[in-house]
């Protein structure tokens, strides 16, 4: 492994994504890519008496289901690495509490997903471990709760608003062993950027600046264009995201040679979902990489993705603080031969 560039490292044997699990709620699974995912749960308490223990039932449920997957022991698994966006990481605590794995935790909000992977790659690739799950989880009515208002208020979304994904996702990430599984050959480390937007219902307007520097950033390290890749995807812009994106490429002359997608926009139908301006949380870009475009990448539909899954740093703490909202981007070079 080595840093090419500011902020990108470039690994040597290339660490494979060997499986993946998916779990979402009723809403998703209703969604455009419903039948793409492992498992649907139609009651979003998941049998549990709180909406964050039921984030964390998902998250166990993810973990545990790739594992049966893999069909190899739990102590075979060296390292987990989870994170989600309730305080503390209740859910990632809670999930893993009883499967006697080594932890650690991460926050990088909904960029948790690049992070967690990316830093499995890096134990992997150094050689500190041979089998490393990397998961995350978010749900709907626990981040409303923590960041927004309860549900039991009733209170008016504005159109800028996003859905909170319902659902987890873990990666069973290994060492290269010669099958035909995605690779990941590059983790590009974002920075965070604050342009001063204290709106917490426009998620999208945050962290699009985040999205075009790491992008910007991975290019410019890598010294590639937009055509080395098949397709760019964002992790949870949403619809009013993604077209300041594109707007920011345009603004500084950049031509893109395809339709810039994110997840946010793809794992629901915003015309008959009423989802607003898109998905967004942990779950929206695990959830819709690991059951749509990881399936996409083992058909050869797509051989080379760039995946850009974006977080918002904020708490509940600094939203009523009156406080801006800091960004973040991580992005992760994906292939397969």
């Amino acid at each position: 492994m080595k840093k090419v560039g500011k902020s990108t490292f470039k690994f040597e044997n290339c660490p494979i994504i060997s499986d993946c699990f998916t779990i979402v709620g009723k809403k998703e699974g209703e969604g455009p890519l419903g039948l793409f995912f492992d498992m649907v749960v139609e009651d979003e308490y998941a049998g549990q008496k709180s909406w964050e223990l039921a984030e964390g039932k998902l998250l166990n449920i993810a973990i545990s289901k790739l594992i049966q997957k893999s069909g190899f022991p739990p102590d075979e698994v060296d390292l987990i690495l989870s994170g989600d966006l309730l305080n503390q990481l209740t859910s990632s605590h809670f999930a893993i509490r009883d499967l006697d794995i080594p932890f650690i935790g991460l926050y990088g909000a909904c960029s948790t997903f690049a992070l967690s992977v990316g830093l499995a790659c890096v134990f992997v690739d150094a050689g500190f471990a041979k089998n490393v799950i990397a998961a995350t989880s978010s749900h709907f009515c626990s981040a409303e709760k923590q960041f927004r208002y309860p549900l039991e208020l009733g209170c008016q979304r504005p159109p800028t608003a996003q859905w909170t994904v319902t659902g987890a996702a873990s990666f069973l990430i290994k060492p290269e062993d010669g099958t035909q599984k995605p690779k990941i050959t590059h983790f590009t480390v974002g920075k965070i950027l604050d342009y001063g937007i204290k709106d917490s219902n426009n998620m999208g307007a945050c962290m699009a600046p985040a999205a075009f520097d790491t992008i910007t950033t991975h290019l410019e390290d890598t010294k590639r264009d937009f055509t080395y890749y098949d397709i760019i995807v964002t992790g949870d812009l949403g619809y009013v995201g993604r077209k300041l994106l594109e707007e920011l490429f345009k603004k500084e002359g950049k031509t893109l040679s395809f339709e810039l997608l994110d997840c946010g926009i793809l794992m629901f139908d915003q015309k008959t979902q009423d989802t607003g301006a898109g998905a967004s949380g942990c779950a929206a870009s695990a959830c819709v990489f690991g059951g749509y475009f990881y399936k996409l990448m083992l058909q050869k539909t797509f051989k080379r993705i760039l995946i850009v899954p974006t977080g918002a740093l904020l708490s509940s703490s600094t939203v009523q603080l009156g406080e801006s909202i800091p960004v973040i981007a991580h992005a992760l070079s994906i292939e397969i031969e």
